[in-house]
Order: structure tokens, then sequence, then C-alpha cells
């Protein structure tokens, strides 16, 4: 390719350097709970990750993955009779997905206040449930107030979840009847 120079002489262009800069890295977008449901579906699906969990007869044990786009993923095993209490995820968007077993989860179907509360009456109709067998998961929003639990009397169930942003935090809850009473708050360093 020839190119005019001031002099109007033609030149040819020379070649590229071949110590030229490094582009720049592509910004990664954020997941969205599609893209994290998606993840851990694909992650459940990997049979050989999951029965690479230790499973614990008295406890829930987990393993932190590496989830898409800077989210945080954990695996989860949940021995019979253990639940998370009532809690959310604050500002971050997730997804969960049963891996094996069966895990049900109690939601509710409003959102609630970010801050500024302690204790809140619920309203009539609020609860929903869901039993979740192996190959189940759902995605929810920002401040999706949940508990899941593991009712079998016999079965260790295996879960895959991932948030995103990183959870800032978790808040915890107590619920008696139509009274949900914010309990504490865990930041990362509490669970990590």
């Amino acid at each position: 390719m020839s190119l005019p120079t001031s002099s109007s002489a033609p030149t040819t262009a020379s070649p590229a350097p071949t110590a030229a800069a490094s582009p720049r890295p592509a910004a990664v977008a954020a997941p969205n709970q599609a893209e994290l449901l998606d993840f851990v579906r694909r992650t459940a699906a990997d049979t050989d990750l999951i029965a690479s969990l230790p499973l614990d007869p008295q406890g829930r044990t987990w393993v932190r993955l590496e989830g898409p786009g800077g989210s945080e993923a954990w695996l989860i095993g949940w021995p019979p009779g253990t639940g998370t209490g009532w809690h959310d995820h604050a500002e971050s968007v997730g997804a969960f997905l049963t891996a094996s077993g069966e895990l049900k989860e109690n939601s509710l179907a409003a959102r609630l206040p970010a801050d500024g509360w302690k204790t809140l009456e619920l309203s009539e109709k609020i609860d929903r449930e869901r039993q979740l067998t192996a190959g189940q998961g759902r995605a929810f929003g920002r401040h999706h107030v949940h508990e899941v639990l593991n009712e079998s009397l016999t079965e260790h169930a295996v879960s895959v979840h991932a948030y995103y942003p990183p959870l800032p935090q978790i808040r915890r809850y107590s619920r008696s009847g139509q009274v949900l009473r914010l309990e504490s708050v865990e930041r990362p360093e509490d669970w990590q």
C-alpha cells in the first residue's frame, strides 16, 4: 500500500513493529441473573466436581468456585435437616440450583426496604415455597429474602450458588408468624 508524503513522493507503509503495545483488555460485563443461572446449571452438571465436595454429617460444607464475570460462587453440601435460616444477599443478584438431593426454598414475594428497619410486619399472602429437586434452581434479584432447607431425614443435598456483585454482606433474620426481625449482619470475613 502506498501512502503519500508531504513531498508527494510515494512510499510504502512500514510493517507494524513486532513489539507493539498490547491492547487493553476488554471490560467484562457484569453477569445478569440468567447468566448466573446458566453458570450454576452447567456447574451442577459436572458430576466429578459435585462428587468431590466433602460431606459432613453434622454441618454444611462449602467450597468457593470461580464464578463468571467476577461473580462469587459456592458449592454447598447440606446434611439432612440443615438450613440457612432467613437471610438476604443485600445488593447482589444471584442464582442457585440443586445438584443432588432436594432442597426447599421459602421466600417472600415482595421487595423489602434495604435499610432503616429492625422489625417488619409482613402482609398476608407474601410467602412462597419451592421444592427444588436435582437439576432445578432459580435466579433472584437484590434484597431477596429467603431460607433454604434440606428437609430430608436421611439424604445429603448439594447445590451450586452464584452472586454478583460478590456478597458485600448477608443480613440474617428471625421470623415469628408475620413478623420479620433483623438479627445480625455478616460480612465476607465471617464466612470465608
